[in-house]
């Protein structure tokens, strides 16, 4: 079984991933032109703005694979000579282990056959184990760091975003939606819900709608006959 067994695990948590990046980016792209800067012996990756470098992200962050075209393979971190063998990718091993996936499972992941752009295929691939590990971990946002020699360092980080709201996703939503794919968009929000630790209730016994809550508020997903997003309407909490 190779890497592409877990495109469905990212694909679940695309929405979820879409708007922890997309809150990622945002905050990294408020210090302007910016550096980072990885220390392996602390777990810290550091985003420092060049006009000012007093203005910095310091985020706590999880090697969770490395993703090699030289080496045809994803290492994943708790395998890798600079992960930490019970580090956060051990939880991916574990679900690997325990539902038969030895994509995950084993140190070591060979790409599939018939790769027609390497280089694509590695950024891509990049973004997928970052997406499966937030899906198997709840963590984001994740960063896929340029390693050299075109390999992918994925992390996932720690202490850089607060709680994703409903609030939050209200206002990110219609740009998300403009540009995401996801391939079972109902599936995406009721995991959505469950990773951002929301509270969610169909509206039906069709599944026609959800209405998720915090205590920012609400929002209430349309679903159409294909169980696409129809339109999303909200109630937010007034502070």
């Amino acid at each position: 079984m190779t890497f592409d067994a877990l495109r469905p695990l990212a694909a679940r948590a695309a929405l979820f991933s879409a708007l922890r990046q997309d809150q990622f980016v945002m905050a990294v792209d408020a210090l302007g032109e910016h550096r980072w800067d990885a220390d392996l012996d602390t777990g810290t990756i550091t985003f420092t703005s060049a006009a000012d470098p007093s203005r910095r992200i310091t985020a706590t962050a999880h090697l969770i694979a490395s993703v090699s075209p030289e080496a045809r393979s994803v290492l994943w971190g708790w395998a890798h000579p600079m992960g930490t063998p019970d580090g956060v990718a051990v939880k991916l091993r574990d679900y690997g282990s325990q539902y038969g996936l030895p994509a995950l499972a084993e140190g070591e992941t060979p790409f599939p056959d018939g790769i027609a752009d390497l280089d694509a295929w590695v950024i891509d691939a990049a973004h997928v184990v970052g997406g499966t590990a937030g899906e198997l971990t709840g963590r984001a946002p994740y960063f896929a760091a340029d390693a050299g020699g075109g390999t992918r360092a994925v992390f996932v980080l720690d202490g850089v975003l607060g709680p994703l709201t409903v609030a939050d996703a209200v206002v990110a939503l219609p740009r998300i939606l403009a540009s995401a794919e996801l391939t079972d968009p109902r599936t995406s929000v009721w995991d959505l819900a469950r990773l951002a630790a929301w509270n969610l209730q169909w509206t039906d016994d069709a599944f026609t709608g959800a209405v998720v809550t915090d205590a920012t508020g609400s929002a209430t997903f349309r679903f159409d006959e294909r169980a696409r997003i129809a339109g999303i309407e909200s109630s937010l909490a007034t502070t």
